[in-house]
């Protein structure tokens, strides 16, 4: 059973052909129903402490930012347990975070655990290093050609495990 809580991600449903076959083996959101996404804030509330008001500030927030074109290009690695694309740029995923902490300083990225922001969307995460160095070689393989995918971020996603698995809960739309 997963526990209760809630993130705010940008979906990017044109990566998942590409990401999908990795994420269902070997990222463990992905497992619960998480698509393929770029994490603004992960964990955020508690889903029973979003209302209204949670709906109001959020959307307060979000108007200030436009849609904006990103490409997912590079393929990268937190130490020995994550593969990731990273987006670009970046710096609007970052902007959009720092607003979002702004408004709810009780929640810091990551639970406050790392000291910088990094945007990206998860490929793999497991803790077997010789695994995951294969993993990389297998994806980098499937691909050329493939990659860079280009999209639009235009919405932001309050995703929930109220439902035992990730859902939307509300979307929020950029100007």
């Amino acid at each position: 059973m997963l526990p209760l809580q809630s993130a705010l991600v940008v979906l990017v449903p044109e990566a998942e052909e590409l990401v999908g076959p990795f994420r269902e083996r070997y990222d463990p959101s992905a497992f619960a129903s998480m698509p393929a996404h770029i994490t603004l804030l992960f964990p955020f509330k508690p889903p029973d402490e979003i209302g209204e008001a949670v709906f109001d500030t959020l959307s307060q927030c979000f108007t200030r930012f436009g849609a904006f074109d990103f490409s997912l290009t590079t393929i990268r690695r937190f130490s020995r347990e994550v593969l990731y694309l990273a987006p670009e740029p970046d710096e609007p995923f970052r902007r959009l975070t720092l607003a979002i902490c702004d408004c709810y300083p009780e929640t810091p990225p990551c639970g406050g655990r790392y000291s910088s922001v990094v945007p990206h969307l998860t490929i793999a995460q497991i803790s077997d290093e010789p695994q995951l160095e294969r993993i990389a070689v297998q994806f980098a393989q499937g691909s050329p050609g493939r990659l860079p995918i280009r999209m639009t971020a235009s919405e932001i996603a309050l995703m929930d495990t109220l439902a035992g698995r990730w859902q939307v809960r509300a979307s929020f739309t950029l100007r």
